[in-house]
């Protein structure tokens, strides 16, 4: 069916048409009124999630070496809207999730400042808020792409599943700096976390400055422990890595730290053999999550759905290919598009049955965009383990099975080399 015909029908309500021969198979059963005739669950303090929708979880790779150091991935497929609820928001952990008593938290605000600060998470709720809509994505997000050659079986989980997006609440970081007064000559913060691994970063005063949170609440109520409760850093646009969780201390200073986890760990190898450290912006990724790795579908009608994000700012278009990039269809971005937010994006599509690869790719409003794993790999070197944002393939088979539709690379291709960091991700596990 040409593409004029298809939005024909669908403006003279033959959407229903498309699909009805699907609704008549399914016939009215005993079980179908079976709600009405007993008494429903009573009043409950917190609400839980229906039984039925028990599957919708976070994936964590079965191969991992412990649960305390790794990743859990989000079910991004398995989701709707752009808001990601607080239990399946992805996880980092270094060394597991501390249990903070929030009766005895303290934030230390030190060094280079003309007067320190201690203040407890009540001090911290009476300076003024904000609430802000970002994404957070893991540095390794999108590791599997690294895989040589790819792997089949991939899914949209754990393809990009190692990103999330909340309503964040909390104080401007620039508030409590000002409080302190920073001294001149500072140039550097280093945020600290109050887990097992003391984890540290380095994070420039001129971002400090611009935009980010210091949170303690989450989609409207208080940070999971996974997500850093009772607070922590939200820096918009940035690898998660930097984004400090379990947040106690931050040391103004006029140097970075080089922390391990900015030096060995956190930085990216390019293809001819560079080494580069601070890294922090993510580029523009998205995910077609329907019709995505692991489904199946029918021929017909299909709204192609999928998500896009960048941390340079607000997504500006998405498009769809069905050829492998030969030619492009413009999505529609469902609003708002915020800056540093997930946006949806959506496209009619009718399926004929026949074998066919979809791509996409994200453009942002400063020109950025999606590059193929071709070009990605004349940037990047195949040891690199860090920000990959190729675009994702997928392959939908005349069966109607949808598998990974990336190309092998050409010469020079690897596999596995051994654990080199990243967010413990698939690519070193499975």
């Amino acid at each position: 069916m040409d593409r004029r015909r298809f939005f024909r029908i669908l403006g003279a309500g033959g959407l229903l048409g498309l699909l009805r021969a699907k609704a008549q198979g399914l016939p009215w059963t005993e079980e179908t009124f079976a709600p009405t005739k007993t008494l429903g669950a009573p009043l409950a303090e917190y609400g839980e999630r229906s039984p039925f929708e028990a599957g919708v979880v976070r994936y964590i790779s079965p191969n991992l070496r412990t649960r305390h150091s790794g990743a859990s991935f989000a079910p991004l497929e398995k989701l709707e809207g752009v808001i990601t609820p607080n239990g399946l928001h992805f996880e980092r952990h270094h060394a597991g999730a501390p249990q903070v008593d929030p009766k005895h938290y303290r934030l230390v605000i030190h060094g280079m400042v003309e007067r320190p600060l201690v203040l407890t998470l009540e001090d911290l709720k009476r300076f003024p808020s904000v609430t802000r809509t970002y994404f957070i994505e893991c540095a390794g997000n999108g590791q599997n792409g690294y895989r040589n050659p790819p792997d089949p079986e991939l899914t949209a989980t754990r393809s990009r599943g190692l990103a999330s997006n909340a309503s964040w609440t909390g104080v401007p970081l620039a508030l409590l700096l000002k409080e302190a007064g920073v001294k001149p000559g500072a140039r550097w913060l280093i945020p600290e976390g109050m887990d097992a691994a003391m984890y540290t970063r380095s994070l420039p005063l001129e971002k400090a400055m611009e935009d980010v949170l210091v949170a303690y609440a989450q989609n409207g109520e208080a940070l999971r422990p996974e997500q850093g409760y009772p607070v922590r850093l939200v820096v918009p646009g940035w690898e998660g890595s930097i984004q400090v969780k379990w947040l106690r201390r931050i040391l103004v200073t006029d140097l970075p730290a080089m922390a391990k986890d900015e030096t060995s760990e956190y930085t990216d190898v390019t293809a001819d053999g560079r080494v580069l450290a601070f890294t922090w912006i993510m580029e523009p990724q998205s995910i077609i999550t329907y019709p995505s790795g692991g489904q199946r579908v029918q021929p017909g009608f299909h709204e192609i759905r999928g998500l896009a994000w960048s941390g340079f700012g607000r997504i500006a278009k998405v498009e769809v290919s069905f050829d492998e990039g030969k030619t492009w269809r413009k999505a529609v971005l469902e609003p708002p598009v915020e800056p540093y937010a997930f946006v949806r994006f959506k496209l009619p599509w009718y399926w004929d049955g026949k074998e066919v690869v979809l791509w996409s790719r994200a453009w942002d409003e400063k020109g950025n965009t999606q590059p193929t794993r071709e070009e990605f790999f004349r940037r990047w070197s195949r040891n690199n383990r860090y920000h990959y944002n190729a675009i994702q393939a997928w392959r939908i088979l005349p069966d109607g099975r949808v598998v990974n539709g990336d190309r092998p690379l050409g010469q020079g291709a690897f596999g596995p080399v051994g654990p080199v960091g990243g967010c413990d991700g698939e690519v070193l596990d499975v």
